[in-house]
């Protein structure tokens, strides 16, 4: 069975437990369904400790939970899956890890996601759309034109991607011109986690989404 690929990801930013804990909370409680949790210069014992509290709080909303790059504590806290970069382990080495569960991959290039296509992926993560300050080592922008071309150009060669959410800055202004590109969904991050109020402004994208979903699912 396929998973159910979520088309509104929330990708935590920062390495306090207790921020995560209360901005997933509003997330979560505001109709966010899906969390990746992202925490970069954490040591294993804290990221640990998150992901164990995050597993238990999805669960009670149904939610799905991802953990970024390390798939060793994904299988610990029986997480739904874990997104890879393009420098982790392979696709194949993640299943054995994680049996079952959701592998997501990162692209930023038409290469990449061709290449994706046959790697036992269940979905990308493409970007960015533009500079954004959550993440260091940023891969080339790519822009609204970027994400056009590279959908138009997998259609002229016959290639049907995985669900791909446009990832990188993404805000709800946003979401409009996206769906016009041919994305599956959206990844969002620092428009959430550095709202004035996270929870007001999930619902904002919970209903941002759904009104273009037609569109977001690539159907033109």
């Amino acid at each position: 069975m396929e998973p159910t690929i979520a088309r509104l990801q929330y990708i935590t930013d920062g390495n306090d437990p207790q921020q995560i804990a209360a901005q997933c909370a509003a997330f979560l409680e505001n109709g966010g369904r899906w969390i990746q949790l992202r925490m970069k210069e954490a040591g294993d014992d804290l990221f640990m400790e998150t992901a164990r509290f995050l597993r238990e709080l999805t669960r009670r909303y149904g939610a799905t939970l991802l953990i970024n790059d390390r798939a060793d504590i994904a299988a610990r806290c029986d997480a739904d899956g874990v997104h890879l970069g393009k420098s982790d382990m392979d696709t194949p080495a993640a299943r054995k890890l994680l049996p079952g569960k959701i592998v997501g991959r990162t692209a930023n290039t038409l290469d990449d996601v061709i290449a994706l296509c046959g790697s036992g992926a269940d979905y990308i993560g493409l970007g960015p759309l533009r500079f954004t300050a959550t993440k260091k080592n940023l891969s080339p922008v790519i822009g609204f034109d970027g994400y056009e071309n590279l959908f138009a150009e997998l259609r002229r060669r016959g290639i049907v991607p995985l669900p791909t959410v446009g990832i990188g800055g993404v805000t709800l202004d946003d979401l409009e011109p996206l769906s016009r590109t041919g994305l599956y969904g959206v990844a969002v991050s620092s428009s959430i986690t550095r709202a004035a109020d996270p929870g007001a402004a999930t619902a904002a994208f919970v209903a941002g989404v759904a009104r273009f979903q037609d569109r977001l699912s690539g159907t033109k």
